[in-house]
């Protein structure tokens, strides 16, 4: 199986993950944050990972500390249980829609870190999370992955839907990347 166990502590977070990347998506997280919550639990369902995180975070100044270190400590978690790639398709994509709102998410799990980030919202905060703070989770997660993530929001109104349509297509994405298709590494270079 692969799995991981992730404990980061710093002094503005105490975060532990436990993933599971060939479970049946049940998740356990408590982020502190009620609508990171529901975005990570879309992610593990959608993934088909088994997901737990558990952070304590300095809520008391804003939700960035929280959103970055979650992405960063995620992040470590996919690539320690993803090990030597061996096998995984390493390429992934989905165009999710979701209601009125549709988002395209490619990832490659090329061991090279870059983030591209295509998404405009109508509000300054949803939920108890800054609008600007899944850019800060997503970073963290493709710098501590070590993948190439293209996340484009093309079309939406309701703030919901759209950052919903690019949780769920990551989650979709992922499963297809991390899914064991061959017994070889699929890289000329012969390293990932």
């Amino acid at each position: 199986m692969r799995k991981s166990s992730i404990k980061r502590m710093t002094s503005e977070t105490d975060i532990e993950i436990v993933l599971n990347l060939d479970g049946s998506g049940i998740t356990e997280i408590d982020t502190g944050i009620g609508f990171l919550n529901h975005m990570l639990t879309l992610l593990g369902f959608h993934g088909g990972f088994d997901l737990k995180i558990k952070c304590m975070g300095d809520l008391d100044v804003d939700s960035h500390h929280t959103a970055e270190d979650v992405g960063i400590a995620l992040g470590q978690a996919f690539r320690e249980a993803l090990r030597d790639k061996m096998g995984i398709e390493r390429y992934g994509f989905m165009l999710l829609p979701m209601d009125e709102a549709m988002a395209r998410v490619a990832i490659d799990l090329s061991g090279r870190p870059y983030l591209v980030y295509n998404i405009e919202f109508n509000r300054g905060s949803l939920g108890a999370i800054a609008a600007e703070d899944f850019k800060e989770f997503f970073k963290g997660f493709v710098n501590n992955s070590l993948s190439t993530l293209h996340i484009e929001l093309l079309y939406g109104e309701n703030d919901h839907h759209k950052i919903e349509a690019v949780f769920k297509g990551l989650g979709r994405a992922l499963k297809k990347a991390c899914c064991v298709t061959s017994d070889r590494l699929q890289s000329t270079k012969g390293e990932l």
